[in-house]
């Protein structure tokens, strides 16, 4: 069993969609960001950059409990235990870790942060807003020229790196981006999102969404609540 922590968010969805994908057992545990959920310290046990999500197989290597944060982390992971999504052969196992690591270092950081400049800034910065979204549409042209070769990112087979990505494209307007602007990426986000096991992954506590642009919130995500010593 897979006690998973995570929230309604691109790096809980990874998750949530892999488990689905691998058809792996699991537990949700919600993890409520905008509450301050995240800095107790059962959780930065697991977790100590107080990031979701983060999970424990409580039958790991050897049989014994194995807890892991990071999603990218999690993900491969789950691939060598489910034997799925990861291909075992060299070069190509290595195409699908640079597209994970595109996810990790470029897609998640830059649209992020376009999303926050956007939707959630107290105060619109013109700079922020316009050095973000370009970022985010250069992302954009590089994954749509990628997906002009291949059905996936990282080649032929669906893998970690699409289930990684996929969550990131799915609020593009928050992101100063046009999704039409790029066929070949709407082709295969189209292609994902139909996929039976993306659907309910995207539904896993589908019912626990929380406002993330109230004061508190706003507190624990980007103000003291983040930055404080713990």
């Amino acid at each position: 069993m897979i006690d998973l922590y995570t929230w309604t968010t691109p790096n809980g969805h990874k998750l949530h969609i892999m488990l689905e994908e691998t058809g792996l057992e699991y537990r949700a545990h919600p993890v409520n960001i905008g509450a301050g959920d995240q800095f107790k310290p059962e959780f930065l046990t697991i977790s100590p950059n107080n990031k979701i999500p983060a999970m424990i197989d409580q039958d790991g290597p050897d049989g014994r409990p194995l807890a892991l944060f990071e999603s990218g982390a999690m993900l491969i992971y789950l691939a060598e235990k489910s034997g799925q999504f990861m291909p075992i052969e060299t070069a190509a196992r290595m195409g699908v870790l640079q597209w994970l690591m595109f996810q990790m270092g470029s897609v998640g950081p830059m649209l992020g942060q376009a999303h926050h400049f956007i939707k959630y800034a107290p105060e619109k910065i013109p700079y922020a807003v316009e050095r973000y979204t370009n970022e985010a549409n250069r992302l954009y042209a590089v994954m749509d020229k990628r997906l002009g070769e291949s059905p996936y990112l990282a080649g032929d087979e669906y893998t970690i790196a699409d289930i990684a990505t996929f969550p990131w494209l799915r609020s593009p307007s928050n992101q100063g981006v046009n999704m039409d602007e790029y066929p070949n990426v709407k082709r295969w986000f189209d292609a994902i999102d139909a996929r039976p096991a993306v659907q309910r992954g995207l539904d896993v506590l589908k019912g626990h969404k929380s406002d993330l642009t109230t004061e508190q919130a706003r507190a624990f995500l980007f103000g003291k609540g983040q930055y404080q010593r713990r």
